[in-house]
């Protein structure tokens, strides 16, 4: 029974999507309907030629034949428009309710903050909105025509039958409620084996991005055979669990085949005992036999779409549990757009830990960034640099305490406003699979030509970029792979030029760039930085000298804070570390 409740409520989830589609699920159904009734009406003229030639051979014309026999044309005829209509317009509806949910799904999975992302595998996500919905466009279609047709078959067929003879119509109805008994029983088991074919769809599609995606790394250690035999045992896991949820549909299929052949064996046997004692004509007995068999192929397809039913539920059911994930991170019910934003900033008593280990990363930290300020913050591994910066543009939601701009408490700016103000620039840069032009114009929707190229020549990337095969609609290929990582760097400058926010931050933009690169990508940043409140996170101490302010940051919390100078003549752990990078250069 729990099982039963909960289809129902998935299926209750699912409704509100055939809302914009009612009118063409109505015209699908009525089409349904009378494709049914052509099936019904072929047993009726058997029935009636036969009864006919049985009792009054003499009434038995070529007129009544043909009548009937135009009848029959008239009704395929209609048959055939009314199927093309439910090949056709009644899939297209499911595709655009696929479409409907993976645009949703989609737009609820940009909501969700970072700690989600941390604990998920892209790879999954990808088979969520991908794999999983395909099996809805068949069930949304097939659903409701399949139910509906089935539904008149067995009850207009019940009541034909019984017009010709009750008792028989009972026995052969009895074998029914076996069938649903069977489809019970194989319901769950299928449902949990196409599920669990499902998670493994999406392991073994995480599993191949990241041996993809790393693939640079696997060929310079040559650990092709590595991640071949990682490959194997994750395909022959899935092979064993589809083999597993194959033998379940096969005992499924069998054993309503055996039904089949009950019923049919029940009105062969039945209904000619029936014939001997005269408790049915001939006529009528043909007829049954012809019912009977529309009544079967109903039962079977009906049963046989069970799987794809399941398959649809496993699709809703695993889109549902992502879209039943509350966004941790959202906009309160009073945040509003802030305008003019100057970069004041202020923690007041902040607290946070990572939901994953508990462990307290940040406990009561208290500052002041004034508008305009350098803030250079260093440190120790671990000591919560990249955290502090996160927690500004709410990446991350603060476990206590309170974060202002201008006064404002951040939970009070919407989401939008506040990371439009907002800029970021990372040592891992990404760029979009695109031409060099679509990710500088990243920064800024609307932007025109002359605005990306001036962007471009702020980040010291012009140069370059004109010396690209196709300037700027080069293809910097998958992560920006055909550049190297100083031009890269300089492109993710550009759109921060063309965002133009009053906020940066700098999370070791440098750290990974050699020598050269690091210089013209430093010239970049400093002129990206003039008049905006800046953090930096620094790798090379020397790129950070001119700071307006340094600040130590370790488990501890803010432990020292002054200049470049003013850190060296106290000689404490920024000293320390100042001299142990000298030595290391």
């Amino acid at each position: 029974m729990k099982e039963k409740k909960n289809s129902f409520s998935l299926i209750r989830k699912f409704v509100p999507y055939y809302k914009k589609y009612k009118w063409t699920l109505f015209l699908d159904l009525l089409c349904a309907s009378l494709t049914t009734v052509c099936e019904l009406v072929l047993p009726m003229i058997v029935r009636e030629i036969t009864g006919v030639a049985t009792e009054n051979p003499a009434a038995l014309t070529v007129g009544l034949i043909l009548r009937c026999g135009l009848l029959y044309v008239v009704l395929r005829i209609i048959d055939t428009f009314a199927n093309f209509y439910m090949a056709s317009v009644g899939h297209i509806m499911g595709t655009r309710i696929e479409t409907d949910m993976r645009r949703d799904l989609f737009g609820h999975l940009q909501k969700l903050s970072f700690s989600y992302y941390d604990n998920t595998k892209i790879g999954t996500l990808m088979s969520r909105i991908t794999t999983d919905l395909f099996d809805v466009t068949e069930f949304a279609h097939h659903c409701p025509e399949e139910f509906f047709i089935s539904g008149i078959k067995i009850i207009c067929s019940f009541i034909i039958l019984c017009t010709m003879n009750v008792y028989l119509t009972l026995i052969v109805f009895a074998c029914v409620p076996l069938i649903i008994i069977s489809l019970v029983f194989f319901r769950k088991r299928m449902k949990n084996a196409f599920n669990e074919s499902r998670k493994q769809t999406g392991e073994l599609n995480a599993q191949i991005e990241d041996s993809l995606l790393g693939i640079r790394v696997v060929k310079s250690f040559a650990n092709e055979g590595l991640e071949e035999e990682k490959f194997e045992k994750g395909n022959s896991k899935f092979y064993k669990i589809k083999k597993g949820a194959y033998y379940v549909m096969g005992a499924f299929q069998s054993t309503t085949r055996l039904f089949d052949g009950l019923m049919y064996i029940v009105v062969v046997i039945a209904g000619g005992l029936f014939l001997v004692y005269d408790k049915i004509s001939a006529a009528d007995y043909v007829a049954y036999l012809l019912f009977v068999t529309t009544l079967i192929n109903s039962i079977r397809k009906l049963v046989e779409f069970s799987e794809q039913f399941q398959r649809g539920i496993t699709g809703i059911d695993r889109f549902c549990e992502i879209m039943a994930i509350e966004p941790e991170i959202k906009d309160s019910p009073n945040a509003c757009d802030i305008e003019n934003l100057q970069g004041e900033i202020e923690f007041k008593n902040v607290s946070f830990s990572y939901e994953s280990d508990k462990k307290q990363v940040l406990t009561n930290l208290n500052l002041t960034v004034k508008k305009g300020e350098s803030i250079a913050l260093v440190g120790p591994s671990g000591g919560g640099k990249t955290t502090l910066c996160s927690l500004i543009p709410r990446f991350y939601e603060i476990s206590s305490g309170e974060i202002t701009i201008d006064g404002t408490n951040i939970k009070d700016i919407t989401l939008r406003s506040l990371r439009e103000s907002i800029g970021v620039v990372a040592q891992d840069v990404y760029l979009f699979s695109g031409s060099v032009r679509e990710n500088i114009a990243y920064g800024k929707k609307d932007a025109t030509d002359e605005e990306i190229v001036e962007s471009a020549k702020m980040a010291g990337a012009h140069e370059f970029i004109m010396s690209l095969p196709n300037g700027y609609d080069t293809y910097v290929g998958e992560r920006g792979v055909k550049l190297s990582g100083g031009q890269k760097q300089r492109i993710s400058i550009a759109r921060l030029f063309l965002k133009n926010p009053p906020i940066l931050i700098l999370d070791e933009a440098t750290s990974a760039l050699d020598n050269e690169s690091e210089r013209i990508v430093q010239e970049s940043l400093e002129r990206l930085a003039k008049g905006r409140t800046t953090f930096t996170i620094a790798h090379r101490l020397t790129t950070i000298k001119n700071a307006d302010r340094i600040l130590v940051l370790t488990e501890n919390g803010i432990e020292e804070s002054g200049t470049h100078s003013e850190l060296l003549e106290q000689k404490g752990i920024y000293a320390d570390l100042y001299k142990l990078y000298a030595v290391k250069e």
